[in-house]
C-alpha cells in the first residue's frame, strides 16, 4: 500500500474517532442508515418502477450527492466517472471522447429525451450539461432498445428540477476555480441562478441560467496544458460557456399535466496556441498561434409532454421534441505520427488545407408513446406498451461548406412491448420486445481531396471521390427477459438477458471513404514518395469512384446477460453485479491506421458498490469496476486480440470516500479516485496506459442562511496522464494539476 492511501486511511479513522457529542445527532444531508428498494425510477421501463421490479443493475445519484460534488465539479463526465463503476474516466475537457460505459456506448437523456446524433456519434454532450438545473441522474447499465438506438453500453437519464409551487423562489450558486499552479491566469468563475413557483390556478414554472468561463488549465508539474490534446475534441481551457433551462407546467387536474420545456447550450472556445502532438506528451505549440475559427457549440432543444394518470388504458406518456445542434471542431495542422490525415491544400509544402477544421449539423425530431396499462387477470401485472417515430437530418462539412460525409436523412418507427408479473411475494418476472425499422437516405457527396501520410512508409494524395448513396433499410427485433428474487425486506437478486440495436456511425465511416487502410489509400490516391517536397502544387490525377454498399456497414446488435444482488443490511448498503456482452458487428477506431471497422467482439466485467455509516454523521463508501474485452481485429472470424484503449483504457479503476458532518453543520469529504493501467495488444501494437491514483477534499458550511464551500481537487497535486484522453490518439495528455474551487450557494 502506497504512503498516500495510508493516509487517507488515518485521515479516515481520525474522523470516526471524533466524539459523537461534536456531531450532528441525524445522519448528513443525503445519506440514510438504510437503503430501501422502492425508490421510484422511469428510466429502467418508461414507467415508474420501484427498483425492487428492475432485472438491471441500476443506479440513482439524487440531489443532495449533485450538490455534494457541483463542490468539486460541474463536469457531468467526471460525476459520473467518480459514483457510476463501468464508467470511464473524464477527459477533463468539453469532449467525452473515448469515454464509454462498460465499453461500449452510452444513450444520454434530459428528461427522456435523447441527446445523441446517432448518424455522425460525436462526444461533446456530458460535459455540457448544466448540473445546476438538475434534480437526480438515472443509470441503467446494458445493452436495451427501450428508447431505440444507441444505448449498446447502457442509459443515462438526467431528470431536470421540476417546478416548485407557491411565491417564487430564487436559488443561486457560484463558484471560483483556479490552478495552484498559477490562479492568476487559470482563473475559472461560474454563477448559477434558479427561479421557480407556481400559482393557485395550476400553471408552474422554473427557470436556471448558469454561465461557466475557464482560462488556462495546468498539469501537476504546473506545466500548461494543450487546448486540443485529443486532435480535433477541444480542450478544457479558455472557453466561454451559458446553459439554459426552461419548463412551464399547467395541470389540469390531479391526473392531467403538460409541460414543455427548452433548452440552450453555448460554448466558444478560443485556443490561443496550436498543439504539438509528440512525446512525451501532447502540449501547446507556444509561438505557433491557433489558425482556426473559434470551437462551437450551439444546441438548442425544446420539448412537450403531456401525461394522464386517468387514462382509459393506464397511465399515459406522450413526448415531443426538437434537437438543432451546431458543433464547430478544432482546426488541426498535418502530423505524420498522430494526424496522419488532412484535407488537402493543393500545395505538397504546405499540404492542410484553411479549411481543415469541421462543422456538425443535426436537426432531429421525435414523438414517443407510452402507455402503462395494468393487467387486470393477473394481479400486480402491467404491460408497458407504445411506439415511437424519429426523424433525424445529419451532415458534417468543412468550415468552407464543403460535406466531408455524405448527407444523411433516416425516419426511424419502433413499436414496444414490456410486460411485468410478480409471481408470489418475492419474484417479479419481466420479459418484452421491441421492433424498429431504419429508413436512410443516404445522399450522393464528394469526398475532398485528402492528404496522408505514415511514418517510415511516405506519402500519398487522394484525389476528390464521388461517392454514390440510395435507399437503405434496417431493422430488428430486440428483446429482454429478466426477474428479480426477494431475499430480504431490503435486499434482493436480479438477473437477465437484454439486446441493444444500433446503427454504426456512418458518417466517420463515408468521411474515410477510400482512405481506410493503406491498400484503399493505394487504389484510391496516388503515393508520391517519402519526402520532404517543396511547395508546389499537386493533384493526383486519378479518377474513380465509390459506392456506400462498397463500405458493407452493418446494424449491430449487442447482447447482455447480468447477474447482481444489491439491497441494505443495518447501516450497510451495497451492490454487486456481473455481466457478459457481445456483438458480431462491434464498431472500433483504430488510431494507428485511422480506420474503422465493424467485427466480432466481447466485453465482461465485474461492478461492486458498498456504503457503511460508521455512525450517525460519519459514512464511508466505495465504488469499483473490473472490465475487459476482445475483438477480431483482422476479421476472420476469430477473436485474437484485446480491444483498443479507445474502448477500454482502464480495466481496473474505483473511488474511495468519507463523510463527516459535525454538529455546526460542517461537512467534510474526503475521496480517493485509481485506476489501473493496461498494456496489451490490440492487433495493430501493444500501447500502454499509466495506471494512477488522484485525492479530492470537500468542506461546507452554513453562512448567512446558505452554504460556503471549498475544494481541493488532485490534493497531492500527482501529474499523471490522463487515461481516457491518452487512450484516444494513444498519444500521452496529462491530467489537471490541483484545483482549488470557492462557492457559495443560498437560496431565497
Amino acid at each position: 500500500m502506497t504512503p498516500c492511501a495510508v493516509g487517507a486511511g488515518a485521515l479516515l479513522a481520525a474522523l470516526a474517532a471524533v466524539p459523537a457529542a461534536h456531531a450532528q445527532d441525524a445522519p448528513p444531508s443525503g445519506r440514510n442508515e438504510e437503503i430501501t428498494l422502492d425508490t421510484l425510477v422511469v428510466t429502467a421501463a418508461r414507467a415508474e418502477r420501484p427498483i425492487a421490479d428492475v432485472p438491471q443493475t441500476v443506479r440513482v445519484i439524487d440531489q443532495a450527492e449533485i450538490q455534494e460534488q457541483l463542490q468539486l465539479t460541474n463536469n457531468a463526465a467526471a460525476v459520473l466517472a467518480k459514483l457510476i463503476p463501468g464508467y470511464s474516466p473524464s477527459t477533463q475537457t468539453i469532449s467525452s471522447a473515448s469515454e464509454n460505459f462498460r465499453g461500449r456506448d452510452l444513450l444520454v437523456m434530459i428528461d427522456g429525451v435523447p441527446q445523441n446524433t446517432p448518424l455522425r456519434n460525436v462526444s461533446r454532450i456530458l460535459p455540457l450539461i448544466d448540473l445546476n438545473a438538475v434534480e437526480r441522474i438515472e443509470v441503467v447499465a446494458g445493452a436495451s432498445s427501450l428508447y431505440g438506438s444507441g444505448a449498446t453500453g447502457g442509459t443515462v437519464n438526467f431528470i431536470m428540477k421540476r417546478p416548485q409551487d407557491g411565491k417564487p423562489q430564487v436559488s443561486i450558486n457560484t463558484a471560483l476555480r483556479f490552478f495552484t499552479a498559477d490562479p492568476g491566469n487559470s482563473l475559472a468563475p461560474e454563477v448559477s441562478a434558479t427561479v421557480t413557483g407556481g400559482s393557485k390556478t395550476g400553471f408552474d414554472y422554473i427557470f436556471t441560467g448558469t454561465g461557466t468561463f475557464a482560462d488556462r488549465t495546468y498539469d501537476g508539474a504546473g506545466n500548461e496544458l494543450p487546448s486540443d490534446g485529443m486532435l480535433g475534441q477541444g480542450g478544457g481551457d479558455r472557453f466561454g460557456r451559458g446553459n439554459f433551462f426552461g419548463k412551464i407546467g399547467y395541470n389540469f387536474d390531479p391526473t392531467k399535466r403538460i409541460e414543455v420545456s427548452a433548452g440552450w447550450t453555448y460554448l466558444e472556445q478560443n485556443p490561443q496556441w496550436m498543439t504539438r502532438y509528440g512525446l512525451p506528451y501532447a502540449q501547446p505549440d507556444f509561438g505557433n498561434f491557433y489558425a482556426g475559427m473559434p470551437v462551437l457549440e450551439d444546441t438548442k432543444t425544446v420539448s412537450a409532454r403531456y401525461t394522464d394518470s386517468a387514462f382509459a388504458l393506464g397511465n399515459l406518456s406522450l413526448l415531443a421534441y426538437y434537437n438543432d445542434v451546431k458543433k464547430r471542431f478544432n482546426f488541426s495542422d498535418f502530423s505524420i505520427d498522430y494526424n496522419g490525415a488532412v484535407y488537402y491544400s493543393g500545395n505538397l509544402g504546405r499540404p492542410t488545407s484553411p479549411y481543415n477544421q469541421s462543422e456538425l449539423y443535426s436537426e432531429r425530431t421525435g414523438l414517443n408513446l407510452t402507455i402503462d396499462t395494468p393487467v387486470s387477470f393477473l394481479k400486480g401485472a402491467t404491460f408497458t406498451w407504445g411506439g415511437d417515430i424519429v426523424h433525424d437530418d445529419t451532415w458534417q462539412t468543412l468550415t468552407n461548406g464543403q460535406n466531408i460525409f455524405t448527407p444523411l436523412s433516416q425516419m426511424s418507427y419502433a413499436a414496444f412491448g414490456q410486460l411485468q408479473v410478480p409471481i408470489g411475494e418475492k419474484i417479479v418476472v419481466r420479459a418484452g420486445a421491441r421492433y424498429e425499422l431504419l429508413d436512410l437516405t443516404v445522399s450522393d457527396f464528394v469526398r475532398p481531396p485528402v492528404f496522408v501520410g505514415f511514418s517510415g512508409l511516405g506519402y500519398a494524395v487522394l484525389p476528390d471521390l464521388p461517392v454514390t448513396g440510395g435507399q437503405y433499410q434496417y431493422s430488428a427485433p430486440t428483446f429482454n427477459v429478466g426477474a428479480t428474487y426477494k431475499l430480504t425486506e431490503t435486499s434482493e437478486l436480479y438477473g437477465g438477458f437484454s439486446q441493444g440495436f444500433a446503427l454504426p456511425d456512418i458518417g466517420a465511416f463515408t468521411r474515410r471513404a477510400g482512405a481506410s487502410g493503406a491498400a484503399e489509400i493505394l487504389y484510391y490516391g496516388c503515393y508520391i514518395g517519402l519526402g520532404p517536397f517543396p511547395p508546389i502544387n499537386y493533384s493526383c490525377p486519378k479518377q474513380r469512384t465509390l459506392s456506400y454498399d462498397d463500405l458493407g456497414i452493418e446494424a449491430q446488435i449487442v447482447n447482455n446477460w447480468e447477474l447482481g444482488i444489491r439491497g441494505s443490511a443495518g447501516r450497510f448498503r451495497g451492490s454487486l453485479a456481473g455481466y457478459y456482452s457481445t456483438s458480431d458487428a462491434g464498431v472500433n477506431f483504430v488510431a494507428s491506421t485511422n480506420t474503422v471497422s465493424q467485427t466480432k467482439e466481447v466485453i465482461y466485467g465485474v461492478e461492486a458498490t458498498a456504503e457503511y455509516q460508521v455512525n450517525d454523521p460519519f459514512t464511508v463508501g466505495a465504488n469499483g469496476t473490473f472490465r475487459e474485452g476482445q475483438w477480431d481485429s483482422d476479421d476472420d472470424g476469430v477473436i485474437d486480440a484485446f480491444l483498443p484503449n479507445n474502448r477500454i483504457a482502464t480495466p481496473v479503476r474505483g473511488t474511495l470516500w468519507g463523510q463527516y458532518a459535525f454538529q455546526t453543520g460542517t461537512v467534510v469529504r474526503l475521496e480517493m479516485e485509481g485506476w489501473s493501467g493496461r498494456s496489451v495488444f490490440d492487433g495493430t501494437g501493444v500501447f500502454e496506459i499509466d495506471s494512477g491514483y488522484t485525492f479530492n477534499a470537500a468542506v461546507s458550511h452554513p453562512f448567512g442562511g446558505g452554504l460556503a464551500y471549498a475544494s481541493v481537487s488532485n490534493l497531492l497535486d500527482a501529474q499523471y496522464e490522463n487515461p481516457s484522453a491518452t487512450a484516444t490518439r494513444n498519444l500521452a495528455v496529462m491530467a489537471w494539476g490541483r484545483t482549488v474551487t470557492l462557492g457559495y450557494r443560498k437560496t431565497f
